[in-house]
This record gives C-alpha cells, structure tokens and sequence, in this order.
C-alpha cells in the first residue's frame, strides 16, 4: 500500500509541479482543522492544530527549506560569529503588528527572554544555552550563547519561537490575558473570528511587510468533527485542502485519485512526528522497567502501520526518528513478542493491576489504535482501562500526570538537543505541560548525554553520545515507541506553493495562491 501511495504521490506531485502562470491574487482557501484547537495563543499553546492555523498569525525570526536551512522571516539577514557564540539578526524596517502598532527588537527579546521562558518548555531547554539576549536598536536582536551550541540556528521557528507582542503582555497573566481570544501577531493573516464548532477565519494582512503577500484573501478553517464528513467536504468541494491527518487513513489513496486531486508527504522535515505511549514512570506498574519492557514485546506496531495506517510512515526503533540527525539503528529492538511479554510479567510479579490508557482524541484511527493495543496488552494478562477525553482533558489530564498510559505524537525538530532531549532530562520535568518529561524519566547518565552531545563540536562526537543515549533509553523504555508517522497532505491542484518549507501547511499559506 505504501509503495502504490507514493507512486501515486510522486505522480501527482510532478503534475502539479508543471509551469503554470504567475502568482495571481485574490480568493479565499477552504481548509480542514482537525481537531479543532484548544487554543490559537501560539506562545502558550503548541498543540499540531494550533500550530497549523496560528503559524499564518505568528511568525518567527526564521523559516526553514526542506533541507532544513534557514530562510528569512521577522529577520532579512542574520550573521554567526567564527566562534560559534553570537548570533546577530537583522530585522525587516516596518514590520507591524495586527493592531498597527511597530514591530522591533524589543519585542523579540520579551518574547524569546521573558515570555517563552515562562510558558515554552521546549524553547527553555534551547535557551539554557543562551546567555544573554539584547537588542543594540530596534532592528537588531543579538543572541549571546555560554558555549557553541550546533542546533542554536534551527530554533527560530514560528512554532519554537513565535514572537508575541511585548506592549500587550508584558506586565500581564500571560494566560488570562485577553488578547488569547483574539490573537496579533505581525504574519500574512489576522485574525478575524471563531466561532466554536464551526470555523476560524483569516483574512490577508494588507499592511504585511513583504511586498506583494499574502496572495490570498482569506484562509477558512472548516471545523467538522467527523471523519467521513471530512471527506465529504473534500469530494464535493466544499474544501480545498486537507492537511496531513484531516481524513482517516483508509480514505487516502481514494481522495488522492480524484480529478484536480494532489498529494504532497512533503512539509514535515523539520518536525518529524514520532508517536508512542506515555508511560508514568512514577508509580504503579509502569513504574517498573520489565512492566515497560513487556508493553514494547506486546503491542504488534506492524499491524498498527500496515491495518491501521495504511503502510504509511513506519515502526520506531528508538526516541530518534530516522530522519533526524544522529538516528542509530544499533540499538535493543523489540518485536512482536507475546510470549517474552508474558515472562517479564512474570519475573516482576505483576499481579494485574488495571492501568488506564488515554487515547489521543484526534479521530478514528488514533481510537482504533487504542483499542488494538489495549487487546494486546490484555492478550499478555495486563488489564486495561480506557479512558475517554476530549482535546482540552487530553491535555489536562496528560500536564497534571494523570494517567499510567497515553497515546502522543511530539515533534523532533530535526536534531535531538530540539526536539528528543526534552522528553527524557530531568530537569524538565514540570507539572502544567504535555510536552515536556511528561513520563517523570529520571536518570543522570542519560542528563549527562544530552547536555555533552548539545555542545559537542563535531559531528562524529555528537553521534557518538546519542548512539549511547538511545541505547540506554531503549533499555529504558520510559516511553513506548510506536510510529514514525507519515501525513500526506491532499489538495486541490489548482493551490500552487501550498507546501514552500519544511514545516507545510503551518506556514505555506505566505506563499499559495489559487490558479484561476
């Protein structure tokens, strides 16, 4: 199925990417929100739905071409000192906020100094690095680092770090502040209205700083909480563009063949989405390494790729995907294995105690993966009981510890010091996010790994000390890998440039335009 889905992608792909005329302006794109976000205050929020829609209201310093390499954004040139300490950006002259007031460096250092620090845990682990942050006048922003720090340039994304606006925040209850429910930033779109259930709407930013941008007059974010009705939508055209994860997997290669029907797996570079359990390792028994162990030889994660994901992505071996840099392979595997699930349930003397597994509520598919692990867990005698959320208790329950096992999907940022060391070090573990060392994984060696391959200054030395990280970890296991995901996103043929860097949908719709 995944080798019929690319080829048909790549087909599709090379049609769409045939000459056509030039930008033109004007008209509105009908697209898929899938779940419906919790939030759209980027700086508080960076759940994948609320990245999608608020990446075209934030913006950052940097974007990012699929090849990973910086491109402008909120900073039009940047410089790196030879010894690896100072980072020096330039910003645009006129930049505005929605609101009309002028955009400067200052902005830039309350954001990344003061309000990311508090409420981005993410972002904090990057900025340990960081000495200090100032701004010499109102168009530079200087980032001075204690030691060299290789990933430091990659950071500077809407979703690591959107700039909010200091003369609305600053002084304030981040979050209770009001500007939450009408979120200013200075990107290609505003704000406009959400009308909850319904839709989100975006309307073009006459006064955007790049000449000529947005093309589109309006981004309508359709919220249809059912799959097939998703699909529905799409086929009847009502929407035009269904982003990775709009539509269950089994409608994919369907959708794809419709007349005036693309398909791009392009778009997901910088985040590579890996999904797994959250297993607490605080108490109960999850606590215990062999209870761990055994949930990774029970669950059959090829069936869950191939039945359940249509053979899209594939199985993770370790918490780096194998698109991120410094991926090893030599690490413990574990396979399908009932029977050895069954020993070191045995060995550790579990006497059945239920746990509670939270699926992740984004769908029929995550919901069915539940159900397929949880007969897998209680084909090894583990006793499973599920427990049934919403987006908003998912988060709750997953950023107050409430759980013993969790489905998730985090984002890798394409380096472990940005994107994997903040799910396994210690000193990010913090009640109030579902991002961060949610599980409560607590060892000094593996601290100690992370923090000398962020700094270290090769390559070769870097990958040395995460192949050793990732062998511990898998030993470990204070989570449970499932898949490295893949998110297809499927559009109408005649909205060019959708897909222009390395995070898609997020941030693509700078750059789209309708082809009359």
């Amino acid at each position: 199925m995944l080798k019929k889905l690319t080829s048909l992608a790549a087909t599709l792909i090379v049609a769409a990417g045939t000459a056509h005329a030039e930008p033109v302006s004007g008209g509105r794109a009908n697209v898929v929100i899938q779940p419906e976000p919790p939030s759209l205050m980027l700086g508080l929020v960076q759940n994948g739905p609320t990245q999608m829609v608020a990446g075209n209201i934030y913006e950052s310093l940097l974007r990012y071409d699929e090849n990973l390499e910086p491109m402008p954004q909120l900073a039009k040139s940047w410089e790196i000192s030879d010894d690896g300490l100072t980072y020096t950006f330039h910003l645009f002259d006129n930049v505005k906020w929605h609101d009309g007031e002028p955009f400067s460096a200052a902005d830039v250092v309350f954001s990344a100094d003061v309000f990311l620090r508090e409420t981005h845990a993410r972002l904090r682990t990057s900025l340990e690095h960081v000495e200090s942050i100032t701004a010499p006048d109102a168009n530079t922003v200087v980032f001075k680092l204690k030691e060299p720090f290789g990933p430091f340039i990659g950071i500077f994304e809407g979703g690591t770090m959107p700039i909010v606006p200091k003369h609305i925040y600053d002084g304030t209850d981040y979050k209770t502040n009001p500007a939450n429910n009408h979120p200013i930033g200075t990107g290609p779109f505003k704000f406009v209205e959400w009308v909850k259930g319904s839709h989100i709407l975006l309307k073009k930013n006459e006064d955007y700083y790049v000449d000529g941008l947005p093309y589109l007059d309006e981004i309508y974010w359709h919220v249809i909480p059912d799959a097939a009705s998703r699909a529905v939508a799409y086929e009847t055209g009502v929407v035009d563009v269904l982003p990775g994860g709009s539509v269950e997997n089994f409608d994919v290669s369907r959708l794809a063949n419709l007349d005036n029907s693309c398909i791009t797996d392009k778009g997901w570079e910088f985040i590579g989405p890996l999904s797994w359990l959250w297993l607490n390792n605080r108490e109960g028994p999850t606590a215990d390494v062999r209870f761990r162990q055994a949930v990774m030889y029970a669950m059959d994660r090829e069936f869950a790729k191939d039945a359940l994901w249509n053979g899209l992505g594939a199985v993770a071996q370790s918490p780096v995907s194998s698109s991120t840099r410094f991926y090893t392979d030599d690490v413990t595997h574990y396979d399908y294995n009932p029977e050895k699930a069954k020993e070191l349930l045995k060995e550790m003397g579990y006497d059945g105690t239920p746990v509670r597994l939270l699926p992740l509520p984004y769908g029929e598919t995550w919901q069915r993966w539940a159900e397929a692990i949880k007969q897998n867990l209680e084909e090894v005698g583990i006793s499973v009981e599920m427990v049934a959320t919403d987006v908003a208790g998912w988060n709750q329950k997953i950023s107050e510890w409430d759980y013993d096992l969790a489905f998730t999907y985090l984002y890798q940022y394409g380096d472990p010091a940005l994107g994997v060391a903040r799910t396994y070090i210690s000193s990010n573990i913090a009640k109030g996010s579902p991002w961060n060392n949610v599980e409560g994984y607590k060892n000094p060696k593996i601290d100690e790994l992370f923090e000398k391959a962020a700094v270290a200054v090769t390559k070769e030395e870097r990958q040395k000390l995460y192949t050793e990280a990732q062998q511990i970890l898998t030993n470990d296991v204070p989570v449970a890998w499932l898949l490295e995901l893949g998110f297809p996103t499927i559009y109408r043929c005649n909205v060019k440039d959708l897909v222009t860097t390395a995070i898609g949908v997020n941030d693509g719709f700078r750059d789209a335009y309708i082809e009359k």
